[in-house]
């Protein structure tokens, strides 16, 4: 009888940890209202950051995934099947930006939690109200706007989703004491900002690819204490005018790459990027039309990036990527490939192998 009673005030107990409600204010300040840890979750970006806040065991919970901003990293994505096969299996909800998304979808696989990003929140419109109508909580977080606040909120959000509140905050933490010894450094140095420019080199050394304003690698750069040439013309992310890139004449030029891309002279970064393939890339761009009168070119400050290095809670270490590139003497005790590399070693199961940060 004894025994039974354990059992049962037991099994209250842990059901009672398992189903808190909880009311969080995301990061555009809705208020949303759901028990926590969320037992049925949809993610819609950022599943790498919702693997390193919420632990592996977290996908346990994951019902529907839009995939492809993951499957683009093709090595990436693999490293990680290879580990746990059932991400494989995880249902497919389409994408935002090309219009596949399936609400129908989502409401049938009953989630408790829809996690989206920013933009796919303000993509969706009166989908959201749908969702929200068939009784489905969507909490919004934000790694794209690459703020500070932001990315902390984001983190912390994630933390209470997955039950990993202690977790999230060390990460936080951890992010914020990067971010701020990168600013002291700089406000006591005090030393002229440099003129940067970056630009995703899918496309190859023919075709100038996109670039960033104020968001991803353009708010990292300026964060890291560089004069952004895009940020006049380019708000969130696109096309410079090639004439305008020479004319700003940039001290530094950061080239990012995903682990393929459109041709062979494409920039490739990432898992299983051979260094000396990714340099040769990276070299060409110094044959580019024009690029010779560009000090950058001339003073040979050319760097390249994994692209999937930002937007994310990982990008700590792409903040002392950009500080070490721009002010070298500054930032000279800093490794950011290493510290890229520590945070898989310390929060995630996998260990990518390949070429992260690369400089001329």
């Amino acid at each position: 009888m004894i025994k039974s009673f354990i059992m049962l005030f037991l099994t209250f107990s842990i059901g009672s940890v398992w189903a808190t409600e909880v009311t969080v204010k995301d990061v555009l300040g809705r208020d949303v209202t759901f028990d926590a840890p969320a037992q049925r979750v949809i993610v819609g970006f950022y599943p790498e950051d919702y693997m390193a806040i919420g632990t592996e065991a977290a996908f346990d919970k994951v019902v529907g995934m839009s995939k492809y901003i993951w499957q683009a990293r093709t090595s990436n994505w693999e490293m990680y099947v290879e580990h746990r096969p059932s991400l494989d299996d995880i249902p497919e909800i389409g994408r935002v930006d090309t219009q596949t998304f399936s609400v129908e979808k989502v409401i049938s696989l009953n989630p408790d939690v829809v996690m989206l990003a920013d933009w796919q929140y303000k993509g969706l419109a009166t989908d959201i109200e749908r969702l929200e109508s068939a009784g489905i909580k969507i909490v919004v977080v934000d790694y794209n706007a690459q703020t500070l606040e932001r990315h902390i909120k984001s983190t912390e959000l994630i933390g209470v989703i997955t039950g990993q509140e202690e977790r999230a905050n060390q990460i936080a933490t951890d992010y914020k004491n990067t971010a701020d010894m990168i600013s002291k450094r700089l406000a006591e140095a005090n030393l002229p900002e440099p003129k940067v420019y970056t630009e995703f080199g899918a496309s190859g050394v023919q075709e100038l690819g996109f670039t960033f304003g104020k968001n991803m690698w353009g708010a990292i750069s300026t964060m890291a204490g560089g004069d952004n040439i895009s940020a006049p013309f380019v708000e969130w992310w696109g096309k410079l005018n090639p004439e305008q890139v020479i004319a700003s004449n940039p001290d530094v030029i950061v080239i990012t790459g995903y682990e393929t891309g459109k041709g062979s002279d494409s920039m490739i970064m990432g898992q299983g990027v051979d260094r000396a393939e990714a340099h040769k890339r990276l070299e060409g761009y110094k044959n580019r039309l024009g690029w010779s009168s560009i000090n950058a070119v001339k003073n040979n400050r050319l760097y390249a990036a994994y692209h999937g290095a930002c937007r994310t809670i990982f990008d700590a270490a792409m903040i002392e990527f950009y500080a070490k590139a721009m002010y070298p003497d500054l930032f000279a005790d800093l490794d950011p490939e290493q510290s890229y590399l520590d945070f898989y070693k310390k929060y995630l199961p996998v260990t990518p192998k390949g070429t992260f940060t690369l400089a001329l």
